[in-house]
Order: C-alpha cells, then sequence, then structure tokens
C-alpha cells in the first residue's frame, strides 16, 4: 500500500504531469500534419489537383479545431489521462488508413479523423493550471505550447525517412510512436486529477455573452491561424514558387515552426510579467508589418525575413493569449480554453484556400497575404479598448472593495453613484441614492454658512476634510469624517465631486 500511495504521489507532481501532457502534444501535432509534410510525395501516387491538394491539405484542421471544444470539456470532466489515452487509440486508424490509402477519397477521410491529433492542445491548457498558481499560468501553458514542435519534426523528419521506405512506411511509423505514448499515458497520468462536474450547456451559457471570450478567439484566430497556415501551406508553397526541391522546403517549414513554439514560453513568461495586452499590442503591429511585406511578392529572402517575423510574432501572441483564458474564465477554464483554441485551428483552415483561391484568381497570393495585415490591424485596435477597459474595471473593484464609503456626484451634485461601504454606514442602497443629493443624509445639525465655507474650501484648495455630523436611513445620528474632491477633465472643467468617508461615531464616544 505504501509503494501503490507513493505512486500516485508521484503522478501527481506538477513537473511529471507538464513532461507528459507536453510530449504527448509534441505527438498529437507530429500525426496532425502527416499530409501536408508528405504532400508532394502523396501526389506522385494519388494524382491531384491544385484544389484537392489544398481540401486534404487543409482538411485535418476541421476536426483538429472543432473537436477542441468537447475535447477541452472532457478534459476538465475526466482528466487529461483519460482524454489524451482515448485520442491516441482514437488515431490509430487513420494512421493506418493513410498508409493504404490510393483515391482522394481516402485522403479525405483519414485526414479529417487526423485532426484528433490538433485537437489535443486543449486537454493541457485546461490541466496544467491546475497544478500550479495563478502567477505562473502564462509561462506554464507556454510551455505546454512548445508541444507544437511536433510539426516541425514530422515537416522536417518525414519527408526524409519517405526518401528511403516511402510516404506508406513513414506514415506507418507514427503507430508504434502512438502505441509507445498510449502506454506511458495509461502508466504515468494523474489518476486523481482535479475534475469539474459542470455540464457543457451550463458552462457556455456562462461565457457566450461574455465579449471577452470572442476577443480572445479573434487574438488566437490571428495567432495560432497563421502559426498553422504558415506550417500547411508552407512546403508546397515554396515548392511551388520558388522551385526549391521538398526537403529544403521542409527545412525551412520546420525553422519557421520551431521559432515560433520556442517562443510561446517567452510569451506567456512576458504576459506573467508585464501586462499580457501590452504584449499583445506588439504582436498585432509586428504580424500587420509582416502581412505587408509578404504581400508584395518578394524574393525568397524578402519572403524568408517576412516569414521569420510572423514566426516570432505569432509564437509570443500564442503564449500570451493563453494566459489571459484562466485569469478571466477560471470557473470555465475546459470549454473556454476549448472554443479559443477551436478558433485558432479554423484560423488555420481559411488561409490555406484562401491563398490558393487568390492566386487562381490574380496570380499572385498579395490580397491574402495582405487580409492577414488588416485583421492584424483590427485587433490592434480591440486590444487597445481591452487594455483601458481592464483599468477601468480595476479602478471600479478598487472602489467597490474599499472600507471607506464613497459617494459620486456630478458637476451638479447629483448623486450618480455609491459603494457597498456607503450602503452599509448609511443604510441606503445605491438604487435609493442615485438621482439624489447629498442633503438625503443631511442631519439637520450644520447650518448654511457649514456648507458656504465647505464649498468655499473645496474651489479654493482643491479639497474640503472635517468632521460632519449626518443620519442614516433609521434616522440615526452618525459622526463621520469626511473628505470631498472634485474630478477635473484635461481641459480643467469639474465633472464630479468625490466625497470619501469613515464613520467614527464609536471613536467620538470613547
Amino acid at each position: 500500500m505504501k509503494y501503490l500511495k507513493g505512486k500516485v504521489d508521484y503522478m501527481k507532481k506538477p513537473g511529471i504531469q507538464l513532461s507528459l501532457q507536453t510530449s504527448s502534444l509534441v505527438v498529437g501535432f507530429m500525426v496532425w500534419v502527416l499530409i501536408s509534410s508528405l504532400m508532394s510525395y502523396i501526389t506522385v501516387d494519388i494524382p491531384l489537383t491544385s484544389g484537392q491538394a489544398s481540401i486534404v491539405t487543409a482538411i485535418p484542421v476541421i476536426l483538429g479545431s472543432l473537436m477542441r471544444i468537447p475535447i477541452g470539456f472532457y478534459a476538465d470532466r475526466f482528466g487529461a489521462r483519460i482524454i489524451f489515452l482515448v485520442s491516441f487509440l482514437i488515431l490509430l486508424f487513420p494512421v493506418f488508413y493513410l498508409s493504404v490509402a490510393d483515391s482522394f477519397i481516402d485522403l479525405v477521410i483519414g485526414g479529417l479523423i487526423l485532426g484528433i491529433g490538433g485537437a489535443t492542445f486543449s486537454i493541457g491548457v485546461t490541466s496544467l493550471p491546475k497544478y500550479y498558481p495563478k502567477e505562473k499560468h502564462g509561462f506554464i501553458n507556454g510551455v505546454y505550447g512548445v508541444g507544437n514542435v511536433g510539426t516541425a519534426i514530422t515537416t522536417f523528419g518525414a519527408p526524409i525517412i519517405a526518401e528511403s521506405i516511402g510516404w506508406q512506411g513513414a506514415i506507418r511509423i507514427f503507430l508504434i510512436i502512438l502505441l509507445v505514448f498510449s502506454a506511458l499515458i495509461f502508466l504515468f497520468g494523474d489518476r486523481k486529477e482535479e475534475k469539474v462536474k459542470k455540464s457543457m450547456v451550463e458552462q457556455i451559457k456562462g461565457v457566450y455573452k461574455n465579449s471577452t471570450l470572442w476577443f480572445l478567439c479573434l487574438f488566437y484566430f490571428i495567432t495560432f491561424g497563421a502559426f498553422v497556415a504558415f506550417t500547411m501551406f508552407l512546403p508546397s508553397f515554396l515548392v511551388d514558387n520558388f522551385g526549391l526541391d521538398p526537403v529544403d522546403a521542409g527545412i525551412r517549414t520546420a525553422i519557421f515552426i520551431a521559432i515560433a513554439t520556442l517562443l510561446r514560453p517567452v510569451g506567456g513568461l512576458l504576459a506573467d510579467k508585464f501586462n499580457a495586452f501590452v504584449i499583445l499590442m506588439f504582436v498585432f503591429l509586428g504580424v500587420a508589418f509582416s502581412g505587408i511585406l509578404l504581400s508584395f511578392s518578394p524574393d525568397i529572402a524578402w519572403y524568408t525575413v517576412g516569414a521569420l517575423a510572423v514566426a516570432i510574432t505569432v509564437g509570443i501572441g500564442n503564449g500570451t493569449v493563453f494566459k489571459l483564458v484562466p485569469l478571466y474564465f477560471s470557473n470555465q477554464a475546459g470549454i473556454v480554453n476549448g472554443i479559443v483554441s477551436a478558433m485558432g485551428g479554423l484560423g488555420g483552415f481559411f488561409p490555406p484556400l484562401l491563398l490558393t483561391a487568390v492566386a487562381n484568381m490574380t496570380g499572385h497570393h498579395a490580397i491574402a497575404f495582405m487580409l492577414m495585415s488588416e485583421f492584424a490591424l483590427v485587433s490592434f485596435v480591440i486590444v487597445i479598448f481591452m487594455y483601458y477597459q481592464d483599468r477601468v474595471n480595476i479602478e471600479g473593484k478598487i472602489i467597490e472593495g474599499a472600507a471607506e464609503g464613497i459617494m459620486v456626484t456630478n458637476n451638479k451634485r447629483i448623486i450618480q453613484n455609491v459603494n457597498p461601504a456607503f450602503e452599509r454606514i448609511t443604510g441606503y442602497t445605491k438604487e435609493e441614492a442615485h438621482g439624489n443629493t447629498p442633503k438625503l443624509l443631511s442631519s439637520g445639525k450644520h447650518g448654511p454658512d457649514f456648507y458656504k465655507k465647505m464649498w468655499n474650501a473645496i474651489d479654493e484648495k482643491g479639497f474640503w476634510e472635517g468632521e460632519i455630523t449626518n443620519k442614516r436611513k433609521n434616522g440615526e445620528l452618525y459622526q463621520e469624517l469626511l473628505t470631498i474632491s472634485p474630478i477635473r477633465n484635461n481641459v480643467g472643467e469639474i465633472k464630479y465631486y468625490v466625497g470619501v468617508f469613515n464613520d467614527i461615531t464609536d471613536a467620538e464616544k470613547s
């Protein structure tokens, strides 16, 4: 029994689960991009039109995106161990099926189910934050996101293996990898992971009206979508447009993937240390610049600069977005992680089709790259809005949580807002106070001269501070220490007055 207890405790160690889930994501992503990595070899045996090749390349992203929502939810409900294990066992079928494929339909069917490899992303971003404090969530999810390097391993390695044993044999090697990791997950996955039992409908109802969710979806649609799109599109694009051989194109794509992936923890770490919205501002400006550069159809040197700029910015952006998810949606992490990551995956589905369609109509890809730039600029504006909205919300929470009573009036001295401490001290609710004047609290103990001197001091000194006797809603008199200050706009006009007070009745009696 001691041995078993020690084994369970060992499995619950955060470092073990981080390593196991990150390496499992590597395998999931390795499988996810099998078709795109081997497309130049597959088309030798299975003739495809350019449109069919684009569909087959993009099709794994469909299920890999949409399945992230239920997989994120069920990872929260049943734990990462069960969901990773089931996902890998299911993946055995499409991998074997693709290794014997001989038609376009076979590639579509196998590629669709292959998308589960990409859907496994939402497992770790839901599970791993349970093992670490909030101030480390950005970095931890960034480290987990390094699992994206699996796409680079396949993109680089699969063509080399295919040169030796053929593309069918290269695909079958992944059956062994899936079986090995299924065993590791079964043995070392945490059986006692904390689980959430809320229904999917209940969680969706709790978040779908929240605009922050959809803003985060847009951000990940741009950052991860660009990552997936370039990963899927670059191998064939470099061969067709720059005349590179498949191995050279694979190496260049692998470099792009490695840079974007390794910068995810950097983005998460930066979001832990600094304001995540500021980081995203720089990210989207960088993506916008890169899109403009690529839209001018540069030679291979400048195209490389633009592609590397995309890798750097979206890598940092991917790590930053998943710092924000647990901050805003800690109670619905599973479903929100699924929705956000699904939108990111869909962001990678449409660009390859769009790039192909634009190229067929115009002969180049400028419009598609410019659209990426425009989406990034829209996101930049939204981030600025969220940054200032966040500051306003924080200021509001400070007022709400203050121990002192706070009353805000407009420049005509009509009450606009009060905090919970005001309600507690005076007995008046916010609804009862709103629209009234401070005379609501008047005790009748102070004459006109008292109030005249008070307002003269506010006009001359910029504030008034002193003791005043007021009356609660129940008629009880109380003594308060009050400070009144005017709030001016940028041109010096008084827009509000803020009164901050403490009940000092008991102190006066003692």
